[in-house]
């Protein structure tokens, strides 16, 4: 069977809005990986390989970020960029595939859920292991790991505080939240949440953003002989999402999601 070209995939599968979501989307995929993950789409189109099949290869990806990440040194952080990018590649994949294959299912959407909640925990997680310097001739130092793995508990609650939102509403027997929602009542919250997204602190804590960071803390580390900015990364990502995790659930009962 005839592979489709990119121009006959895009209409279908990047459908108008797609690139657009304001929550739905991120930046990665608008800048670069919708357009990696086209070329890979015309290799599968036409194969059983099925979305959910694409979601638990996925998910394996984010996972595998955490052990990448325990490899000392740069390279140990060049692995687990590459598991991040993966991650997102197929993120990409098993969405568009269901799109031309027409193949939509309740379970495929709980998994890329869960991927998600996997992926910023395990990078996370990893940096923390990294920082505590476990493959090193001295001391294992858990404070750090004990911070990581705070770090990932605080991404994982911000996630949960927004699938939350639809639990409730849902068995309120309202119908889904719209966008616009989103906006605190209060212009005062309104105005902080603006400055918030502007500067866009949090996302230092979500799983492909918080890799690079690391990448780059890592050659920085390997110039200087230690680990120091890679526990000063820690320390900020742990303070991050305490703090992002409050700031989120005020957010959430100062908008109109649960009214």
């Amino acid at each position: 069977m005839r592979r489709p070209s990119v121009a006959e995939l895009r209409p279908v599968v990047h459908p108008p809005g797609v690139k657009d979501r304001r929550s739905g989307e991120h930046w990665a995929g608008r800048m670069y990986m919708r357009e990696i993950s086209l070329r890979v789409d015309r290799y599968l189109v036409n194969t059983r390989v099925t979305p959910n099949r694409v979601t638990y290869v996925m998910t394996l990806a984010g996972a595998l970020a955490a052990p990448a990440l325990l490899v000392p040194g740069v390279w140990g952080a060049v692995l687990g960029v590459v598991m991040v990018q993966l991650y997102l590649l197929f993120d990409c994949v098993d969405g568009e595939l269901a799109r031309w294959k027409k193949q939509y299912s309740l379970s495929g959407v709980y998994l890329d859920r869960v991927a998600a909640y996997l992926c910023d925990a395990a990078v996370l997680v990893g940096l923390g292991l990294r920082a505590a310097d476990i493959w090193g001739e001295g001391r294992i130092d858990w404070l750090w790991a004990f911070l990581g793995t705070l770090a990932a508990l605080g991404a994982i609650l911000i996630k949960a505080e927004t699938d939350l939102v639809g639990v409730a509403r849902h068995q309120g027997g309202m119908p889904p939240v719209k966008e616009a929602a989103s906006e605190p009542r209060s212009s005062g919250m309104a105005l902080a949440r603006r400055a918030a997204g502007a500067l866009k602190f949090h996302r230092l804590i979500l799983g492909i953003e918080a890799s690079l960071v690391i990448l780059l803390v890592a050659v920085i580390d390997a110039i200087g002989g230690d680990l120091f900015y890679t526990r000063l990364t820690v320390a900020v990502m742990a303070g991050i999402a305490l703090l992002q995790t409050l700031l989120h659930l005020v957010s959430v009962l100062a908008s109109s999601r649960l009214k």
